[in-house]
């Protein structure tokens, strides 16, 4: 039964409308993110009261996922909104303010890649309806309704409150594959961590937690067939098996998929310090405290004793997991122990293996086939994809689309990552520019800051084309502990959310901005802390001293990109309290300033202000010079001294070239120079692990005061 046939028949985007809000375009009126395939924004809205109701019809609504969704809606709107909804007895749908309609019933069993999604919601004539083939396509309309709620538009002598704009829906989600590649092992996330990131996930539509159970730093799963793995590979850090059920269970209810990873035969260190008669050679074998640039060490790929553990293993592991997808990994295999083992050595000949991947192939193939014995679907990094692959496996592409599209034209079903590690604190710009059908501007994906230009589209066929599953941001927890954990997600995530679910047309950047400012506040109110949790990070590293200064500080800078603070050796027990860590990856201050400068540069000279730029520039300054005793006396943030007077220096700079700018003249060519042998090493300097990312605007002023 097909409920929602019109989808493709609604008109797209369309305005009208009397009051200032609804005489905007759509994206800018309202701040829903993803944003919805299809919107008609209408004249009017319908107000939030303390007697909001809800009426559930159709064959599926009597679904778990429906039921437990009611509850969390009213009090999710009571956090929002402030406006208390006491407990009534359901109203029919010709009385309910919310009717929501369930056309069938879910499939027996787990969630499933390609579930139907979609929903329409129809805001009008001071009722709402939200209806969906399916309780998953509830689901994520609920979190479009919530988004909708906003203050009303007010005007003489109306009281303020909250209301849901007229609007008119349908959506459904570009990719079936939108997930969190979640990295346990390096930095251990305790149950509460791991649900309230899948609230994060499930409200900006996010269906797949990928969840990194095994690697070098430890082992996070109990296992009762093997219990040394959690004995001597966890370090005491682990989920027993009923807290995985408990887990598994709340992402259900929320439309999350769980897909379990265990790396091997690679970043198994702590397979091996278990079990050291699974690896190459004697060992010794032991848990990885510390973040190892190139680990080396391997099980041994041919022993029949490996695949007799791994079959055991596998085994309880699918039974625990009801997915049907099982990760085994596959990356960063080094064949250096392989190779200087004379056994492996000898094996490799019998077997004309030419070298270490033809041996990892070999391997590959024996634990997929383990998988595939289980009744899982595997999947692999894409060092997994060789001519001995079965089609039933998925790859997923780490090093860049090539790989991907690679394996789509030899038939393969694949997931992209590349240009999605959220743990190397490149901006949302950047994010939002990666598709998986569309190359990035160059092969290390464009400039750092502005993200790669879109490029062309792949090279598939309409065929090959679906096989691209989807994709997953993916966060690596080297440097990233329980505190600050959500800072390094979020907002960020919620743009790449956006570019799996939202049709490929939805690039518009600045929109993506605005709305992702308002998304930020909305996700705080879920219960995330990336917000909050830095706040109270730099409180801490404050002491006694007024936190103010040290928050504008912290406004202004990042943290470096890429793989540059990975040289330090960061372990599973450093402890990550420094200014880097208690700042986001993005600063918003920053982007805006650069933003502003663009626009006074390109405003007609005797037309454009400088009042704004001076005013922040001087307040930053002035915040500068009051942090300077605490950074003098507390510990800790000594190191961001030269952060400071450098931040001094490029906002006298800037002042200065916005006095020429605003003057008559242009300013000597000995001002020029001078100012650039003062700002140049900084604008380009890391200091630490930070950079200041108000330099670029200033750079622009005093070239174009220059000029």
């Amino acid at each position: 039964m097909n409920t929602l046939i019109s989808l493709a028949a609604v008109a797209t985007v369309s305005t009208c409308l009397s009051t200032s809000l609804y005489a905007q375009s759509p994206q800018t009126a309202l701040s829903l993110m993803p944003w919805p395939k299809e919107v008609t924004l209408q004249p009017g809205f319908v107000p939030v009261t303390s007697a909001f109701s809800i009426a559930v019809s159709g064959s599926g609504a009597d679904d778990a996922r429906v039921v437990h969704a009611i509850p969390r809606l009213l009090a999710r709107i009571t956090r929002q909104t402030g406006i208390p909804i006491p407990p009534a007895a359901p109203p029919t749908a010709n009385h309910a303010l919310l009717s929501i309609i369930v056309a069938e019933p879910a499939h027996s069993g787990p969630q499933k890649l390609g579930d139907n999604e979609r929903y329409a919601l129809t805001v009008a004539d001071n009722r709402i309806q939200l209806a969906a083939d399916t309780p998953l396509g509830v689901l994520r309309g609920i979190e479009t309704l919530l988004q909708l709620i906003q203050e009303t538009p007010t005007t003489p002598g109306t009281a303020p409150g909250f209301s849901i704009p007229n609007v008119v829906i349908h959506d459904e989600p570009r990719f079936p594959w939108r997930g969190l590649s979640f990295d346990v092992s390096r930095h251990f996330m305790p149950v509460p961590v791991v649900k309230r990131t899948i609230d994060g996930l499930a409200a900006v539509k996010l269906n797949v937690l990928h969840w990194h159970l095994s690697d070098d730093e430890g082992f996070r799963v109990e296992s009762k067939k093997f219990p040394k793995l959690q004995e001597l590979g966890s370090d005491g850090m682990y989920y027993t098996q009923d807290e995985i059920r408990e887990v598994i269970a709340y992402a259900a209810d929320r439309g999350i998929r769980v897909e379990p990873e265990f790396d091997i035969p690679g970043h198994s260190s702590s397979f091996l310090a278990a079990y050291p008669e699974l690896g190459t050679g004697s060992g010794p074998f032991h848990v990885a405290h510390e973040h190892q640039p190139e680990p080396d060490f391997a099980m041994d790929p041919t022993k029949e004793s490996t695949y007799e553990f791994l079959d055991s293993f596998i085994a309880e592991m699918t039974a625990l997991f009801p997915d049907e997808y099982f990760h085994v990994g596959g990356d960063e295999v080094s064949p250096k122990r392989w190779l200087a083992n004379p056994q492996i050595h000898a094996f490799m000949e019998e077997h004309k293996m030419a070298n270490g991947a033809a041996l990892q192939a070999y391997f590959s193939k024996r634990v997929i086939e383990l998988v595939i014995k289980h009744g899982k679907h595997p999947v692999g990094w894409d060092e997994v994809l060789n001519p001995d692959l079965p089609k039933t496996a998925v790859v997923q592409s780490w090093r860049g689309q090539q790989s991907l599209w690679k394996a789509a034209k030899e038939g393969y079903q694949g997931i992209l990552s590349a240009g999605l590690y959220l743990d190397l604190s490149y901006p949302a710009s950047y994010h939002y520019a990666i598709d998986p059908l569309k190359a990035p501007a160059s092969p290390n994906g464009g400039p750092v800051g502005k993200g790669p230009a879109p490029g062309t589209p792949a090279d598939l066929t309409p065929e090959q084309a679906k096989l691209i599953l989807g994709a997953e941001g993916t966060m690596w927890e080297e440097l990233a502990s329980v505190e600050m954990i959500d800072a390094r997600l979020w907002p960020r995530l919620a743009a790449m959310a956006e570019r799996f679910w939202s049709p490929e047309s939805t690039t518009d950047v600045a929109s993506m901005y605005r709305r992702l400012e308002t998304t930020s506040e909305w996700l705080e109110w879920l219960g995330l802390n990336h917000k909050s949790n830095p706040e109270l990070m730099r409180q801490r590293l404050a002491g006694p001293y007024p936190v103010r200064p040290l928050d504008v500080l912290a406004s202004l800078v990042e943290p470096t990109k890429g793989y540059s603070r990975h040289a330090e050796r960061y372990g599973i027990y450093s402890v990550l309290n420094r200014l880097e860590f208690a700042i986001p990856s993005e600063s918003d201050t920053a982007r805006r300033f650069r933003n502003d400068v663009d626009e006074y540069l390109a405003a007609p000279k005797d037309q454009r202000s400088s009042v704004h730029l001076r005013e922040r520039m001087a307040a930053w300054a002035h915040a500068v010079k009051e942090l300077r005793p605490m950074l003098e006396n507390e510990s800790i943030l000594t190191e961001n001294l030269p952060l400071a007077d450098a931040v001094a220096k490029l906002c006298a700079v800037g002042q200065e070239a916005l006095t020429y700018l605003d003057g008559p003249n242009a300013a000597p060519a000995d001002w020029r120079k001078q100012a650039n042998v003062t700002i140049k090493p900084i604008v380009n300097q890391r200091f630490g692990d930070l950079l200041i990312q108000i330099g670029p605007g200033i750079q622009q002023l005093v070239d174009a005061a220059g000029r």
